[in-house]
């Protein structure tokens, strides 16, 4: 074997060996500090993802480091897929250890759909960006699709509506002024694990819910701005009167 897996390796050695624990507890020690300080994140409903279990994040995607972001911020392993391309020699085995697996876009994956539901079955924590790939305009989400809604369905694992800002606005092709808000679990035990329920549960709560919180986070600074004028505005008034 050379120094590049196969992708059947590559998904094989994902579901038997997962996250190498250690690996990442050193490399969330160096990152968070360092995304705390240089692009003031800000994480909001971490309490809401649950400690234990078999859970789906489901964020919008604004960037290449969406996936990052959401690792580092989480105490739980997160597992989430990268396109194929990036699975190449080292750099695809550090991805593996970190918790990625490969994803062949374009087409229906099963390889990628047997990990993510290996993952869940296993009880872990899988991020899955419903939109499939980025969206770089900040004032626009993607078209959803189904993906995150039927493994909810098939698996009964909980999802967790994420808003993500910030990503994509880059200074030196970096986000900055990051922020994330985790939403209370959705429970899909009601429903069939059909392409119906799924269009549903998808159309109708959760991205619902993701776009909600994602105007949200966007409108905070304008309404800050705001308040402060607000407030500039009351004290003019109420000097005005005291002279009166």
């Amino acid at each position: 074997m050379g120094d590049t897996l196969t992708y059947e390796e590559a998904h094989e050695r994902a579901r038997d060996k997962g996250v190498n624990r250690l690996l990442l507890r050193v490399v969330r020690a160096i990152l968070v500090p360092l995304l705390r300080l240089g692009f003031g994140m800000r994480v909001t409903g971490r309490e809401h993802v649950p400690k234990d279990g078999p859970v789906i994040i489901a964020p919008n995607h604004k960037s290449f480091w969406d996936a990052f972001f959401i690792a580092a911020v989480l105490r739980r392993p997160v597992r989430f897929m990268g396109k194929a391309e990036l699975f190449t020699g080292r750099r695809g085995k550090l991805f593996l250890a970190l918790g990625a697996f490969p994803v062949r876009r374009g087409s229906s994956d099963t390889e990628a759909i047997t990990t993510a539901r290996t993952v869940l079955e296993q009880g872990g924590v899988l991020a899955l960006f419903p939109e499939g790939t980025r969206v770089r305009d900040p004032d626009e989400l993607g078209i959803p699709r189904r993906g995150a809604a039927r493994l909810a369905l098939e698996t009964r694992a909980p999802l967790i509506p994420t808003a993500m800002t910030g990503t994509e606005k880059r200074r030196w092709h970096l986000p900055r002024s990051v922020q994330i808000s985790f939403g209370e679990p959705i429970r899909a035990t009601a429903h069939q694990a059909t392409p119906e329920a799924a269009a549903e549960l998808l159309d109708e709560t959760l991205w619902p819910t993701i776009s909600e919180d994602y105007k949200r986070l966007r409108a905070g600074p304008g309404l800050v701005a705001a308040g402060v004028a607000a407030a500039g505005l009351g004290l003019l008034v109420q000097r005005k009167r005291r002279k009166r």
